[in-house]
This record gives C-alpha cells, sequence and structure tokens, in this order.
C-alpha cells in the first residue's frame, strides 16, 4: 500500500512538472506574439530617459494572457533557458510558470521563485558564479546580471531571503523541499 501510495505521488509530481513547464511555454510563446503586435517606443530624439530611471519606484508594466499577469522574460544562456515571469507570487501561479516574489527590477531589489520543475528551475544548480542572466521587463527594458553567490536557506529563513544587497536573487526548493537553493546575482 506504501508502494503504491509513493508511485501514485512521484506520478502526480510528474504531471505537475510536465503541467508547469508546458504552461511556461505557453506563455513565453505569447508574450513574443505581443511583443511583436506592439512596438516597443525606441529614445526619443530628445533622448528622453526611459519611465523607470525617473522613477524607479514605479509598478513594473505586466502583459495578461489567459488571465495572468506577467512582468518579463528571464534569460539563462548558459543553461538554454528562457522563463516567462508572473506578477504576483502565489502557489497556483507558481505551478505556471515562475514568479515574482517581491521587488522590482528598477529597484534592484528583484526575488524570483521557481518550482524545482524541470522545465523552471531545476538547472539552476549547475550554473556557476559569474554566469550570465537577463531580464526584460515587458516595456522592453533589458538587465544583465551576474551569478555572485549560492546559498542553501532554510524554508522558513524569509529574512534572509528579502536581506543582503542583491539586485536579483532567484530561488527554488531543494530535493525534498526543506531548504531553499537560492541564486545571488549583481547587475551588470
Amino acid at each position: 500500500m506504501l508502494l503504491a501510495a509513493a508511485l501514485s505521488l512521484s506520478l502526480y509530481n510528474r504531471y505537475e512538472a510536465n503541467r508547469g513547464g508546458a504552461a511556461a511555454e505557453h506563455a513565453l510563446k505569447e508574450l513574443e506574439i505581443q511583443k511583436d503586435i506592439q512596438t516597443i517606443p525606441e529614445l526619443s530624439q530628445d533622448n528622453e530617459l526611459p519611465a523607470y530611471l525617473l522613477d524607479p519606484a514605479i509598478e513594473m508594466p505586466t502583459t495578461e494572457i489567459d488571465g495572468v499577469a506577467y512582468i518579463g522574460v528571464l534569460e539563462i544562456p548558459s543553461l538554454d533557458l528562457s522563463l516567462p515571469i508572473i506578477s504576483q507570487w502565489s502557489n497556483s501561479n507558481l505551478k505556471l510558470a515562475p514568479c515574482r516574489y517581491k521587488g522590482s527590477a528598477y529597484l534592484d531589489n528583484l526575488i524570483i521563485a521557481g518550482h524545482n520543475y524541470k522545465r523552471h528551475f531545476t538547472a539552476l544548480k549547475k550554473l556557476e558564479i559569474g554566469a550570465e542572466l537577463f531580464f526584460t521587463d515587458e516595456s522592453g527594458n533589458r538587465f544583465s546580471y551576474r551569478v555572485s553567490n549560492f546559498e542553501e536557506l532554510p524554508g522558513t529563513a524569509i529574512e534572509q531571503m528579502e536581506g543582503g544587497d542583491w539586485d536579483m536573487t532567484l530561488f527554488t526548493c531543494t530535493a525534498g523541499g526543506k531548504a531553499r537553493f537560492t541564486i545571488r546575482c549583481l547587475k551588470t
């Protein structure tokens, strides 16, 4: 009976991971289509600065797909990984794609949570110090980062997760879910 329960749980987890990967791929394709439709404004002839530089506290723009708001796309070239980032963290959103846990790319304190799904954040463990990451917001502003530090934090260490002078933090559960594998990044 225990073997049947373990097998059922394993199959369910695999189903959820595949579903999450497919949902992220769908959202990524839709975001690309939306970007093709919209014209991202270039700097004007007056060389106007992007709005986020004039007011970093502004809310990050979103694009809605299937009722879910996305703030942009995270790219990790060394892992050949490109993922849409959902604006607000929730358990149901996290099953679809990585989510903004807290912060903003404009304020240099963006924290992104992702499930340890094969097509989401499982591969983060393969990153090396100095690896490049890019985040492109829904206005077309592209931010460049480098991996600076790795940490394994207890699942309840919220202050530690949110603390520090990191421009971007990515985190996912470790195998078994008791801790959070955390990647700290600095802007380049």
